[in-house]
């Protein structure tokens, strides 16, 4: 008995261990992700880009490879080592995220992001896959919220942290490099925030692979990307319009992550590390407790006997979310806006860990790295087409104001979570009619 416990509690701390790791590598991805938004004046002012380019290089450049790259990745990762996957990934997008900062045009800089997107394709999937396989149902929303917060927690340190080093690169002078020649301050920002990543991927290495659970008798072991596509056809009705709400729900966080910064530096006439800093500190307390919070109300749901539970907090957050982003973005002053703010990144940031338990309740082990991948296509392309490269565009050719970035937020965020309620509405309807009695 006293070694069925024993083996049990080591399971147990490999599997937090497990999220621990994972945990600081999604941490580092949205550091070496989002780095770039910090950036956009400084780029705009050196490379002569303007806010629709500055857009595509946060959007559409990271995601569209992002997502191309997601699907074969995750078909490898639904049979091969996740953890070896997962840590190829870090190694990669680390570097390409240093080869940002050896840039000297628009072009080159594009090419370094999509770099940055291929290797973090690798991340999530396998990720996903790996902790419902370390974890019980009853315990996996919690699990997967300690996963999901790192995205705001390295949402956070990279404003307070990117901030600082941007801060103190951007007022220096140029930097003089063996054979890279003159090296910008914008350009160091990238190197600086790049390179640190391989040690997150050495130590990925030292993780357990765990046994595979939740295996679908009616699916061979090993399934290709075509059956997949074939199992997710037959129910695509619930597929579609979860891919499609939570992927809509995602764009305030993206703005909040993208343009935001942009929009305090410019509306609000903050610097780079003051914004940087303000926003960092918001994210890092606000949006990990909204994950954190959201992961304990489906589990609660859960236990009450409301296996719908999921969508019913996802639409609630839809309903509160409206309100809030047309009070953030009304370009008050400085005070009102970062008090709305506040409850703004909080709620944001709820249906992230929603999602990935979904997912994962509704797909066959043989298939998560997989479904979960085409989930990511869905939520990477809405959110950099409406959001990400959306706003700019909005902003240069709709407003044809720079200063009109606020309202460019605001339509776009409106539009989004209206969608993302009626198609959250419809999926509900379908899980209720295949998983439970309701």
């Amino acid at each position: 008995m006293n070694e069925l416990i024993n083996t049990k509690q080591q399971d147990s701390m490999a599997a937090w261990y497990a999220v621990f790791v994972l945990l600081l590598a999604y941490i580092l991805s949205f550091v070496d992700r989002i780095i770039l938004s910090l950036l956009v004046t400084p780029i705009k002012e050196d490379l002569g880009t303007t806010d629709a380019q500055m857009g595509l290089l946060m959007g559409f450049a990271f995601a569209i490879f992002y997502t191309i790259a997601g699907i074969p990745i995750a078909k490898y990762s639904d049979v091969k080592s996740r953890k070896m996957i997962i840590a190829i990934g870090i190694f990669l997008w680390s570097i390409m995220t240093a080869v940002c900062g050896l840039a000297r045009s628009f072009f080159q800089l594009f090419l370094a992001r999509v770099g940055v997107g291929v290797g973090e394709a690798a991340l999530t999937p396998a990720a996903y896959s790996m902790i419902s396989d370390y974890f019980s149902e009853e315990k996996l929303g919690r699990a997967m919220a300690v996963y999901k917060s790192g995205a705001m927690f390295g949402g956070g340190l990279a404003f307070i942290i990117g901030g600082a080093v941007v801060g103190y690169v951007v007022n220096s002078d140029s930097i003089i490099l063996p054979l890279l020649g003159e090296m910008k301050p914008w350009q160091m920002a990238f190197i600086i925030v790049g390179l640190p990543g391989v040690l997150i991927g050495l130590l990925m290495l030292t993780v357990k692979e765990p046994s595979r659970t939740g295996v679908e008798d009616t699916l061979d072991k090993k399934v290709s990307i075509s059956d997949a596509i074939k199992y997710m056809q037959k129910r695509w009705r619930i597929y579609l319009f979860i891919f499609l709400g939570f992927a809509f729900m995602a764009a305030p966080i993206s703005s909040a992550l993208t343009w935001i910064p942009v929009y305090l530096q410019r509306i609000h006439e903050m610097s780079i590390p003051e914004s940087g800093r303000t926003l960092g500190i918001i994210i890092f307390f606000l949006s990990s407790s909204g994950v954190l919070v959201s992961g304990w109300l489906i589990d609660t749901f859960k236990k009450r006997g409301y296996q719908d539970g999921y969508f019913k907090v996802a639409l609630m957050i839809c309903l509160v979310t409206i309100p809030i982003v047309y009070y953030s973005m009304n370009d008050q002053s400085l005070d009102k806006t970062l008090w709305w703010l506040h409850l703004f990144v909080f709620v944001a940031s709820m249906p992230l860990v929603i999602s990935a338990t979904v997912l994962q309740i509704v797909t066959p082990n043989q298939l998560r790295a997989q479904v979960s991948a085409v989930y990511m296509l869905f939520l990477n392309l809405i959110t950099a087409l409406v959001v990400t490269t959306g706003i700019g565009f909005i902003t240069d050719f709709w407003f044809k104001d720079e200063m009109a970035l606020g309202q460019s937020i605001m339509a776009a965020n409106l539009l989004s979570m209206s969608f993302a309620f009626i198609c959250l509405y419809i999926a509900m309807s379908y899980f209720n009619k295949e998983f439970t009695n309701a």
